[in-house]
Formats: C-alpha cells, structure tokens, sequence
C-alpha cells in the first residue's frame, strides 16, 4: 500500500511518498512560493537524480498538480499509474479538543476544522485547502486528516488550564493545546524501541528543537504536559518567537510604545526569540554559535537563555513525572547540535544524566549519546513526522477495510 503524505502551508506544499509494506520512502519533494513570484518545485525520488523545476505556481491545486506529475514522470517518477496511491495523509495543524488521534476526513470533519480556523490561522486554512484539492485530483483516495494536537489531549486538566476566569475556558476553550505531537510521539516511540523499553512503562523528556520548539513530559505512554500552549509561542525562545514571558509585558509595551493588537503580535511572533534577543544578528542558531565563538556578546547571552530555559523544562517535567528515564534530542537543532546538548546536560548529573562526549559529537543522526553507566539514558533521535501521518493513515485504512 502507498500512502502520500502532505503538508499543505500557505505558500508551500511539502510531500513524502511511502511503500507502507516496508515504510520504505519512494519520493519526498516541496513545491515553494506558490502564488508568489519565483516559484518552484524540488522533488527527490529515491534511487534517482533529483528534479528541479522553476515554474509559475498560482495556486495550491496547481502545486498538487505538479507533485502528481513528478510522481508518474518517466525519469524522475516513481510510480506508473495514479491508482497506486491508495490514500493521502494530512498533516492538520488544530484539532482542538474534538480529536484525540487522526481521522478520515469527511464533511462533518471538515466542519469542525473550520471552527478551529480562528485557534489556528495561519494553519489550518492551508492544511484544509490540501485537502480539498487531493479530494478533487485524487478522488478515489481516502483522506485522513494527523493533528499536531492529538497526541496532547491526554494532559490532565490541572496541567492544561489557565489561572484565568473559567469562563474564557467554557465560552472559548482557552487552554494549553500543545503542538508537534506527532513528532514528540514518533521519537518517544523510537526512543523506547531503541532502550528495548515499553514506552507505557517509561518516563520521557522529549525536545523538539528547531525554528520552532516544543518539550514534552511523556509519561506511561502519554503526553502529561507540553511547553508550547495556546499558541505557538510559549515555552523557550524560539527562532522569532519570545518563549515564556510575563503576561503584563504585553499591555505595557502596547501603552508605551503605542502599539495595536497587529503590531503586539508581530513583536511576539516574528521579532523577538533569537532575532531580537541578538538584536538582528540571526533567527538561525548555527549563525549564533558562530557569533558566540567569536565572542559576540549578544548571540552568547541569547545562546545562555535558550539553554537555560530548556534546563528549567527538563527539571520541571522530571519533577511532575516524579523521576526520568529517558531525554530525547530531536528536530533541527536538537538533532545537530553537540554544543547546545552539552551545554544542557552539563549540569542535569544529579538527575542521573551523564553523557559521553564522544558520542555526543554527531549531527542528525539516530544514537544513544549518555554514558553506559548514565542512570537517564539520552538519546538523539532523528524525527520523521511524514512516517508517523503515513502510520496513522494505514491504521484507519485498514479500520475501514475491516468494517466493510
């Protein structure tokens, strides 16, 4: 069975192609700048020289259009008929508190999607749009829709609600969601294979570090608390995003500088986290520990409030699971950076956290990196979230098949 996977952005489409009957990948590809000027489209089959095309992309179905094309070219395809995609899965940004794990779209589904548009804006709108257009292009594939916030739903109430008047929960469900939960639930699983663990028997820190980053306190198989919440924007700082800060920050800044709710939220989103906290030096981390090497003072005290934050979530969530078993690196920099993991586990020895330098010193590469005798075991786990929506999309394939 070959499942596509499909992450529809506002201006981009990100795909993989996957043989689930050895979840080998046959294709991955990204079609950029659709609707903006310079458009193109880099598909990568498996086996085969790349492709590169630079072509006028006015809109989704468009972008679609040309993954399809790649998949079935003579050259660069890697199938010979469209029929051999037998169902499509979605990365879907919110779902909210309705889905608990993935499901097969359908008109009732979608309708709940569009209620969450507003917890979700610049998301769920394009995530809808992919869909629909693979509704239309491939209409005989099942579609099932993977959310970021599924794997989240399991946080107990104490740990998902605001100090807020319950009001604002009742009337507009403000509480922490969580997001990259499809990733936090892949590595952990990956984690535990690996340890040669159960994961329901296991309690687990996973770091999602990347432009965006999330850390997540897994314990006995579930997700027990998140650092990112409502939005995207809180936890540690992020590429442009602040992180955690004191609420009363917001109106302040807005009296003082004179600021509307757009300007606030631009501030909160897109210009502050590495790019403000270095004052403009860069958003990318790699830049930053250049700078730092070479002894820039802003990109190190922005590096030292990145590591410092995410100790505070490793002792924090170490605390609510009432012990670790094991941490787990994940995502760009998560992934790829021996200096940031150092840093961080430096100073965790007396929650039993030792790690070898040696085997600490790789990039974007699946490895146990403490010591043997490390009573936390920690690990680097290269993510793949593409392979988790194409796992949930077999499963209710087959669901449906059954009850036929």
């Amino acid at each position: 069975m070959k499942v596509l996977v499909v992450n529809s952005g506002s201006s981009s489409i990100k795909y993989r192609l996957f043989d689930m009957d050895n979840e080998s990948l046959l294709a991955k590809g990204l079609v950029e700048r659709i609707g903006i000027h310079d458009s193109l489209m880099n598909h990568y089959p498996t086996g085969k020289e790349p492709m590169r095309k630079e072509v006028d992309i006015p809109d989704h179905r468009k972008g679609i259009e040309l993954v399809i094309d790649a998949l079935l070219d003579k050259k660069f395809g890697v199938i010979e008929d469209i029929s051999e995609i037998s169902a499509i899965g979605h990365r879907v940004v919110h779902g909210g508190e309705k889905y608990s794990g993935s499901v097969l779209f359908n008109d009732d589904v979608l309708k709940i999607l569009e209620e969450y548009t507003e917890l979700a804006p610049l998301h769920n709108p394009p995530n809808i749009l992919g869909i629909k257009v693979c509704q239309e292009l491939l209409p005989k594939a099942p579609q099932v829709c993977v959310f970021d916030t599924a794997f989240h739903q399991t946080i107990p109430e104490y740990a998902y609600l605001y100090g807020l008047p319950y009001q604002y929960y009742e009337k507009y469900r403000v509480r922490r969601y969580g997001f990259h939960g499809t990733s936090h639930k892949y590595v952990a699983l990956k984690a535990a294979e690996i340890l040669g663990r159960n994961l329901n028997e296991l309690k687990v820190i996973t770091c999602h570090l990347g432009n965006g980053s999330s850390i997540t306190a897994i314990k006995d198989g579930i997700s027990v608390d998140t650092s990112l919440g409502f939005g995207t924007i809180s936890g540690v700082i992020m590429g442009t995003r602040c992180g955690d800060i004191d609420p009363a920050v917001i109106p302040f800044l807005m009296k003082k500088e004179n600021l509307s709710y757009e300007e606030m939220n631009d501030i909160l989103y897109k210009k502050s986290g590495f790019i403000g906290l270095s004052e403009g030096i860069s958003s990318d981390k790699r830049d930053l520990e250049i700078k730092a090497e070479e002894g820039d003072e802003k990109a190190r005290r922005t590096l030292d409030v990145l590591y410092y934050g995410i100790k505070k979530f490793i002792g924090a969530y170490t605390a609510a699971m009432n012990g670790l078993d094991a941490l787990v690196f994940t995502a760009g920099i998560g992934e790829n950076s021996p200096r940031l993991r150092k840093k961080i586990c430096a100073e965790l020895s007396f929650f039993g956290i030792e790690i070898d330098e040696l085997k600490n010193n790789i990039k974007g590469k699946t490895s146990i990196i403490s010591k043997d005798n490390s009573k936390v075991k920690v690990l680097v786990v290269t993510t793949n979230e593409e392979l988790m929506i194409a796992r949930d999309t077999l499963e209710i394939c087959n669901h449906m098949k059954n009850n036929i």
